[in-house]
């Protein structure tokens, strides 16, 4: 289980805890929707790859190591690719809380942990390497993030 904690009250970056143990930073670009996801083995870039496209990217030394993309204007839903293998990003309806997909089986879930909180909790699948699911928090952060921008 992951644990996501804002950096500082008024602060949209983020630290993530795998039970108490610290084992990510979360990074948010103040001007665009891209940011680094600093872990303990290294550092990734994660971008959206241009304004009008829907592709968002996890990058490290220049290579993708996986893509997002958001199929839907209108939805907050995302395909992301992975080594070959593909899982769709859901919200629940009328939630803050996403669900994760590979096929039609649901493998991962991400919650806040009461509605007025940006502390969430992260049920990912352990076969994905960290950073990956470190990626896919980032993506359901930037959905929180539109969706508070919108209402302010």
């Amino acid at each position: 289980m992951l644990y996501l904690f804002p950096r500082r009250w008024y602060s949209w970056d983020f630290k993530v805890f795998e039970d108490d143990r610290p084992i990510a930073v979360i990074d948010r670009s103040w001007f665009r929707e891209e940011g680094a996801l600093v872990l303990e083995e290294a550092a990734y870039r994660v971008y959206r790859l241009g304004m009008a496209s829907g592709a968002f990217i996890l990058e490290k030394d220049g290579f993708m190591v996986a893509e997002a993309n958001k199929p839907h204007i209108y939805r907050n839903l995302f395909e992301i690719e992975y080594e070959g293998r593909t899982f769709t990003l859901r919200p629940r309806w009328l939630r803050r809380r996403f669900d994760l997909y590979e096929g039609e089986a649901r493998v991962g879930s991400i919650a806040p942990l009461n509605p007025f909180t940006r502390k969430a909790t992260a049920d990912l699948p352990g076969d994905l390497p960290l950073a990956v699911r470190v990626f896919i928090l980032w993506l359901v952060l930037l959905l929180w993030k539109r969706a508070a921008d919108a209402a302010a």
